[in-house]
């Protein structure tokens, strides 16, 4: 039996397989108007057809928690009602295909209110749908970006508060699994990080003053999610940055302490908070940071980054380095990636009926 194909189960959610698609932003919502954030034909597509590929978990873009949380002002939103009724089209033909429906919930901080990829990526103001980041500290995330507005104590209970209700939102919509999202330099990993949290109250200075803020949105996610359902967390496992940012080893220590808050599987990424890092980017680059909190820790963990091979992720999983693999810029390519891998492999996957010729 292929390891790739073993289910697995968290809590009380099997997931069919350990093929998984990372979150990655289509840019594609309305940035303004009733439907601001609210998914469309184009999300809808785009997740249907990994799920009718075999994918056996689908976490589902950065989703912001507010209109202010938002990477870009396309991105999708789950802050009202509108967002959540049509979050359930998507949400029922996942389960439909037998694939696991995720969401990460993300508050983008100081990198927020930025223009699409494909335009450039640049920040925007208000006369292109913007608005004015927020962040721990009054340090912009990089030459050419505003400087954001440091949050008071009472602003980030608030969003602490907008975490939960966005779960609240996220059940209601369907998902099955959530994801909060602590990397790539977006706000609470902004907080982790000293190289990006330069504050001198309880949010800031030390590893636990640091770690504070992503604690208090696991304990008041965790405290609306179901009991049955698991609870993910996505992180930077390094800054890649030689002083004066988050570690491995603070990923390591981390680790245990998400696992005590109730985090159920840790989403092992790299980088994104440091604009100038120099990062070895290469196939499987980030799976050593996986493996580490995998042998040091008893919290399940995802590998990501670079992973295309069929061979290369069965190994993953074979051997130990990681619970899942989440496939990004191949499913983009390739969005029945889980069954031409199940065909090599000799592994079983969900085939639509209306595919049976492709057996």
């Amino acid at each position: 039996m292929s390891a790739l194909f073993e289910t697995y189960t968290l809590r009380d959610v099997t997931i069919p397989n350990r093929v998984w698609m990372p979150p990655m932003c289509q840019y594609s919502a309305a940035p303004e108007g009733p439907d601001a954030g609210v998914p469309n034909d184009w999300h809808f597509a785009h997740y249907a057809a990994r799920a009718a590929g075999g994918t056996g978990l689908i976490i589902v873009e950065a989703t912001g928690v507010s209109a202010e949380g938002r990477i870009s002002p396309y991105d999708l939103g789950i802050w009202n009602d509108t967002q959540v009724e049509a979050f359930r089209r998507i949400t029922g033909f996942l389960v439909s295909q037998g694939t696991v429906p995720a969401i990460q919930l993300a508050h983008a901080g100081r990198k927020a209110s930025t223009d699409r990829p494909w335009k450039g990526g640049a920040p925007v103001g208000p006369d292109a749908h913007g608005w004015q980041p927020v962040a721990p500290s009054a340090v912009p995330f990089a030459d050419g970006h505003p400087v954001p507005t440091e949050l008071t104590v009472a602003e980030i209970q608030e969003i602490v508060g907008q975490f939960a209700d966005a779960a609240r939102r996220a059940l209601a919509a369907g998902f099955e699994i959530a994801e909060i999202h602590g990397a790539h330099g977006y706000l609470i990993n902004e907080f982790l990080s000293p190289y990006s949290n330069h504050r001198t109250d309880e949010y800031g200075g030390s590893y636990e003053n640091r770690t504070r803020l992503a604690l208090q949105v696991v304990d008041a996610v965790r405290e609306v999610w179901p009991d049955d359902k698991p609870l993910f967390f996505r992180i930077s496992a390094t800054d890649w940055l030689e002083d004066d940012g988050w570690t491995a080893d603070d990923t390591v220590r981390f680790a245990a302490d998400l696992k005590a808050h109730g985090i159920d599987l840790l989403d092992v990424s790299t980088g994104g908070n440091a604009s100038g890092a120099r990062i070895p980017v290469g196939p499987g680059y980030q799976v050593p940071f996986a493996a580490r909190v995998k042998a040091e820790t008893t919290l399940p963990v995802a590998a990501v980054g670079l992973i295309t091979d069929v061979e290369q992720a069965e190994k993953i999983i074979a051997n130990g380095e990681a619970d899942a693999v989440l496939l990004g810029r191949e499913l983009l390519r390739s969005p029945s990636w889980a069954r031409h891998a199940a065909r090599e492999l000799g592994g079983d996957v969900h085939v639509p009926d209306q595919y049976h010729r492709s057996v």
